[in-house]
């Protein structure tokens, strides 16, 4: 990845652009979507990441396999969510969107595991120790995000 070629100041400076960007090209989402529904989605979601992270932190069961499989099943979703752009499907639609919620829940555990044995393995206050932290915030940015716009797919009022 280009964030180990960068200071961990302009990584994280990078990272807010990112979700900055992220928040302005969301608000389209209210254009199709009711206010209400986008904002019930939005309290789901965030108690279902909640709940997965802590599953995720407190765990003893090793998840790193899980990852893998986690990993293999997201480029199927890919895969499905392209095929789908020329057939559009919308069961397939619909089963994609309830695929995703399933692997970006899954992702958000394996995540929180992974950057809890981090920490505890490296010095956060060094250079690859930040690094390692903005990396882990955009993984778990990037699994809530998805989650949210797959929920949002399932629960979502169109206007």
């Amino acid at each position: 990845f280009a964030i180990n070629k960068m200071p961990s100041g302009v990584a994280i400076g990078a990272f807010f652009l990112y979700a900055a960007l992220t928040g302005v090209t969301f608000s389209v989402l209210f254009l199709v979507y009711t206010g209400g529904s986008i904002a019930s989605t939005f309290f789901i979601c965030a108690g279902m990441f909640a709940a997965v992270s802590a599953y995720g932190y407190f765990t003893k069961r090793d998840l790193a396999k899980m990852g893998t499989y986690l990993f293999m099943a997201l480029i199927g979703l890919i895969i499905a969510s392209v095929v789908n752009i020329f057939l559009k499907s919308g069961t397939m639609s619909l089963i994609i969107s309830y695929v995703g919620v399933l692997i970006f829940t899954g992702l958000t555990a394996y995540d929180t595991q992974k950057i809890k044995k981090m920490s505890q393995t490296s010095d956060i206050d060094s250079e690859q120790g930040k690094k390692g932290a903005v990396m882990g915030a955009l993984a778990l940015y990037l699994d809530f995000i998805n989650m949210f716009l797959f929920l949002l797919r399932i629960l979502g009022d169109r206007k």
